[in-house]
């Protein structure tokens, strides 16, 4: 499939596909912990944003990789550069955010995480757990090498990508870690 059809066809599809090289993959639904996580940092977000020249989507907003020939859907992404501005998909986030669940963990450490590091744009790749309070963040360093630091239980990330410290309990808060999704 050419990536012009898959653009087209995601318009007027019922299920979202992630595109890949040629090949399409229908996305699984999220359950209540994934998308309260997801919500609870993009509201963060959006909140530090406003006013200012970064933009916040959530995962109905694609994410094209050119180098990949891929198109995602992350869970939130902010992104800075006003030039931006195709309107179905972006190409030059500064921060990428994904909630780990165990059917996506292995492709949004591996595949995603690589994907991504080819954006020139891209300074953060957050990944969140939904099943214990734990963030894992990769910043890229000036130097071009990908560092990481985490945090588990209780603090904060600083994400330089938006100049804000994000803690631990705003992102998990309302959410049940005893009831987080097997699937999803």
């Amino acid at each position: 499939m050419t990536a012009d059809d898959y653009l087209s066809g995601e318009l007027t599809s019922d299920i979202r596909h992630e595109y890949v090289d040629g090949e399409v993959y229908a996305m699984a639904g999220a359950g209540e912990a994934h998308n309260l996580i997801a919500l609870n940092v993009a509201s963060f977000l959006r909140s530090h944003a406003r006013g200012g020249p970064c933009r916040v989507f959530i995962s109905d907003m694609k994410l094209h990789v050119a180098t990949w020939k891929a198109f995602y859907y992350p869970d939130v992404m902010v992104v800075c550069d006003p030039d931006d501005a195709q309107t179905y998909y972006k190409q030059s986030p500064s921060l990428v955010v994904e909630v780990l669940s165990p059917s996506t963990e292995s492709i949004d450490r591996r595949e995603k995480m690589l994907a991504y590091r080819t954006l020139p744009s891209l300074r953060e790749y957050l990944l969140i757990a939904q099943d214990k309070r734990q963030l894992e963040l990769y910043r890229r360093a000036d130097d071009g090498d990908w560092l990481v630091a985490v945090r588990a239980e209780t603090g904060a990330v600083q994400l330089d990508s938006v100049n804000a410290s994000l803690a631990l309990d705003e992102v998990y808060e309302d959410v049940n870690l005893g009831t987080a999704e097997v699937h999803g």
